[in-house]
């Protein structure tokens, strides 16, 4: 039988999650798809995020707690 194009992707989205923080949960999933976007609208549109963060300074800290985590995940991975 042939998977569907989402199936497909969340395959990837699961795998790139696996190999960045060595975790595969739906919460660790979840917060990977955050940062990941995230961190694409800040390098494409830092004026967008910049203006969101300054409207949402509970959501920038929210974000700031998802980009440390995955960073402490992903430095375990690294280093073996």
């Amino acid at each position: 039988m042939e998977t569907s194009f989402e199936e497909q992707f969340e395959g990837l989205l699961e795998t790139y999650c696996e190999l960045l923080t060595a975790k595969q949960d739906p919460e660790t999933l979840e917060k990977v798809k955050i940062w990941s976007l995230y961190n694409h609208m800040h390098k494409t549109m830092p004026h967008l995020t910049a203006h969101w963060a300054k409207e949402h300074p509970e959501g920038k800290q929210a974000i700031r707690a998802i980009f440390e985590e995955i960073k402490q995940l992903n430095e375990a991975v690294r280093k073996g």
